[in-house]
């Protein structure tokens, strides 16, 4: 088989393109996929009630929800969002104290 590769180097090529995609697949595409799953499971069990930090920063305690719109209680007064700008990752570092996260930890070890 090694000659064989040898002697054709458009198969060499193809192999070489293979294993790149593959290794951009493990390394890069799968993890983002399982990182948008996570984020999207967060950002629906959102309930009414719980602090949140949005991508840009803003921080607020949900007062209303609706399919797509949350209605969040900053400091400066309400402000309407959609739910696709709440950070699951920002949330988690300002509000890591909430119960629903000790037992995702736990679950994790």
């Amino acid at each position: 088989m090694f000659s064989l590769l040898q002697q054709n180097p458009m198969i060499s090529t193809l192999w070489m393109f293979a294993l790149i995609f593959i290794v951009f697949y493990f390394f890069m595409i799968r993890p983002q996929i399982r990182k948008q799953k996570i984020e999207k499971n967060f950002q629906e069990n959102i309930k009414k009630g719980n602090h949140i930090v949005t991508n840009s920063g803003i921080h607020g305690k949900i007062i209303e929800i609706t399919d797509i719109i949350l209605v969040i209680e900053t400091i400066v007064g309400k402000i309407k969002l959609e739910r696709n700008t709440i950070s699951k990752e920002l949330t988690q570092l300002r509000y890591h104290n909430n119960k629903d996260d000790k037992k995702e930890i736990k679950k994790k070890k």
